[in-house]
């Protein structure tokens, strides 16, 4: 069974309101020991996040004259001339659930370039507490043995023999040769394998011996 965010998550909400100033940010992070601060509104819902980056902005910038080109420079310029946690904000916010899985919520972090995420109630969107990328690699750490005999078991589940496929592991990435019955079973066994702990990736080296997914032309 897939190992879900609310399995390994921190119970602490570390967030702070739209109107948070320029010191309390400073000082959320520095207590949390965090990269960034869920920013959230009054009823608790994240709206957006303020990283370390948004803040060494305005500790960079100079006062001056100066010439700004392009809608990234523009919206630097905004975030080093803010006051509040709503005008150093990037927003909006990536969130997830409890009942999201891990590997998930890894993906998201690693697409996004973020080592943090909000966790929300799907009710009512209210922040409940936050999953660290430290979080997640716990379950990443697995043993490769444990991830192969994972392996095995779905590949029997499937009515796939084992032994005509040769499954090896090496830092989470998981690696498929072999054969299988038929072609139907190429997409489930997939994706079966991609939700099991501790992969990260996977490399298939696949042949089937019947291809059931061949549609006949029609009869003229």
């Amino acid at each position: 069974m897939a190992v879900k965010v609310k399995d390994v998550m921190g119970k602490v909400a570390i967030a702070a309101r739209m109107d948070a100033s320029f010191s309390d940010l400073v000082g959320i992070m520095q207590r949390y020991k965090v990269g960034a601060v869920t920013v959230i509104d009054a009823d608790r819902r994240p709206v957006g996040v303020v990283s370390e980056d948004d803040l060494l902005l305005k500790e960079t910038s100079r006062p001056g004259p100066w010439v700004i080109q392009g809608p990234k420079r523009w919206a630097e310029h905004r975030k080093a001339a803010g006051l509040t946690a709503h005008d150093f904000m990037s927003s909006p916010a990536i969130t997830v659930t409890g009942e999201t899985t891990v590997g998930e919520a890894a993906r998201l972090m690693h697409h996004n370039r973020i080592k943090q995420l909000p966790v929300v109630d799907p009710a009512t969107g209210r922040i409940t507490g936050t999953v660290h990328q430290r979080d997640l690699l716990k379950v990443f750490n697995r043993p490769a043995e444990d991830i192969g005999g994972e392996i095995e078991a779905i590949a029997r589940r499937l009515d796939v023999d084992p032994a005509e496929l040769r499954v090896a592991v090496e830092s989470g990435v998981v690696s498929l040769k072999g054969w299988l019955p038929r072609h139907s079973q190429l997409a489930p066994l997939l994706e079966a394998v991609r939700g099991v702990d501790g992969v990260v990736d996977i490399r298939a080296d696949l042949a089937f011996l019947f291809d059931d997914l061949l549609v006949p032309p029609p009869l003229l």
